[in-house]
């Protein structure tokens, strides 16, 4: 497969391309395991001229007047959907969803330069009498300063771009590192965020597949005021060990053990749809992803029957094909992992209905898998699993699916599907997660925050609280 025409391999420094100065790595095609290209090594020479440029460019960008910015981001966004195919075609290549996944990912991820291009001109603050009455109260916001923001490789514009839009709008200049599994679409939004008009040093991109040597440097310079992470609960407390050390102001989106819960008074048909959507959207690649099926005893076979017949009809292959409904995993370490969880579980009882043996051939491929006697203490039912696996718990009722849902030190997204919407809602309320789709399988939306609790991370993304993260708050006493 060859890449787009125009595709940077390169990194992106204070406005121009560069090689790196600890030399190059491949990036795999994951359908085929085959080289499509070679990208720079960051060192960390050339995380000190990202984070210089970015600290050089830090004062002008924030006393840019807010209208400036957001036209930045805006103009980025409609560039973004004039390359859509692109761009949709570049995280096919590199990451292996299907094209379908891709073009909607390219759409939610412009959306955050539209929505972050309207929040840029609303930062506000707040004139308050103090309680005494003897003197006034005044806030007001300005951005936190150098962002290092760090994303992973299962939605590598979205994840970017949930990042740089809000730092951006705030008056944020960034140095981003993506993961070294999908670093081309990385380097695709720094051309785009350029050809729109980001001043040079504005946003810079650091390639490397070796994140431990640039990342612990960047948190300890004094450079860096902010760290915006998304990725796995592991990483995510080595992070903030690290950024304690200078108190970095930090953002967490991390790991999920997600609960979607079907109670007996469900819609089975728009359960089995929402599920397709929250399980296979991105092959089950997704911190969101639905990982454990809660459902109620009536209807736990008829589900799993349903379910097992729409997981099995899914056409499996390269991304890039037109006709691919289910993609290859990232790597072939996704792939030992899945393996290894639903081994474990049918060893523990379980009994897979459909898939659960990889396939011969090339590639990182794992088929569409439902398993159903799942025990509840299980490999796939305690663990994130991060691919296309449908575990099917039996619950007794909805008390039962509540206790099972949050017995999890992760609390990231939820869904219930209910007949009853005062039911439905009572469930919500009840769920210790900090995203709930009722009676649909996506979640997702630029205009909302995204976030979750217990470990599954601090601060939210998207919404009007996303800009929130870049900014801090001065409080002036005075009276008049």
């Amino acid at each position: 497969m060859t890449l787009p025409a125009g595709t940077p391999t390169e990194m992106f420094i204070d406005g121009t391309w560069s090689g790196g100065s600890a030399g190059s790595f491949a990036v795999l095609d994951p359908a085929t395991g085959e080289e499509i290209c070679s990208v720079p090594r960051a060192g960390l020479d050339d995380l000190d001229r990202a984070l210089a440029a970015a600290a050089t460019a830090q004062p002008d960008w924030a006393a840019a007047p807010p209208r400036d910015r957001a036209e930045v981001l805006r103009r980025t966004f409609e560039l973004m959907i004039e390359r859509r195919e692109d761009i949709a075609y570049l995280m096919a290549l590199e990451m292996g969803k299907s094209l379908t996944d891709a073009r909607g990912e390219v759409t939610y991820a412009a959306e955050f330069f539209r929505w972050f291009s309207e929040e840029a001109v609303r930062v506000g603050g707040e004139l308050r009498t103090a309680p005494s009455g003897a003197n006034k109260i005044l806030t007001f916001r300005r951005p936190v300063g150098v962002a290092m923001l760090l994303t992973p490789w299962n939605f590598p514009a979205a994840m970017a771009t949930r990042k740089i839009g809000p730092a951006l709008a705030a008056g944020c200049t960034v140095v981003l590192k993506p993961a070294h599994e999908t670093p081309l679409t990385a380097l695709v939004l720094a051309q785009i965020l350029t050809d729109a008009g980001a001043p040079a040093g504005v946003v810079n991109v650091l390639t490397t597949d070796h994140a431990g040597e640039l990342v612990g440097p960047a948190l300890a310079d004094s450079r860096v005021r902010k760290l915006s992470f998304t990725g796995s609960t592991e990483v995510g407390r080595l992070l903030l060990k690290q950024a304690a050390d200078r108190i970095v102001n930090s953002s967490m989106e991390l790991g999920g053990n997600d609960p979607f819960i079907v109670l007996d008074d469900a819609d089975l048909d728009a359960a089995v749809e929402g599920a397709m959507l929250a399980k296979m959207r991105n092959g089950g690649q997704a911190c969101t992803a639905a990982n454990r099926f809660l459902v109620q005893e009536s209807v736990a076979s008829d589900f799993g029957k349903r379910l097992a017949d729409r997981m099995a009809s899914l056409r499996m292959g390269p991304g890039t094909d037109e006709q691919t409904q289910l993609g290859p995993m990232v790597s072939q370490k996704a792939v030992d992992g899945i393996a290894d969880k639903v081994d474990r579980t049918v060893a523990a009882g379980a009994r897979a209905v459909i898939g659960g043996q990889r396939p011969d051939g090339k590639g990182f491929f794992y088929p569409a898998t439902v398993l159903s006697d799942v025990p509840r203490d299980s490999a796939v039912a305690t663990e994130e699993v991060f691919g296309p696996v449908a575990p099917i718990i039996a619950v007794r009722d909805e008390d039962d699916a509540l206790a099972l849902a949050n017995a999890s030190e992760l609390g990231l997204t939820g869904y219930v599907f209910s007949g009853s919407l005062a039911r439905g809602l009572r469930v919500c309320e009840q769920l210790e997660v900090g995203m709930i789709g009722l009676n649909r399988g996506l979640v997702s939306d630029p205009a909302a925050p995204f976030g979750g609790v217990k470990q599954s991370g601090l601060g939210r993304e998207g919404g009007h609280e996303g800009i929130e993260e870049y900014l801090e708050t001065t409080y002036v006493a005075t009276a008049w």
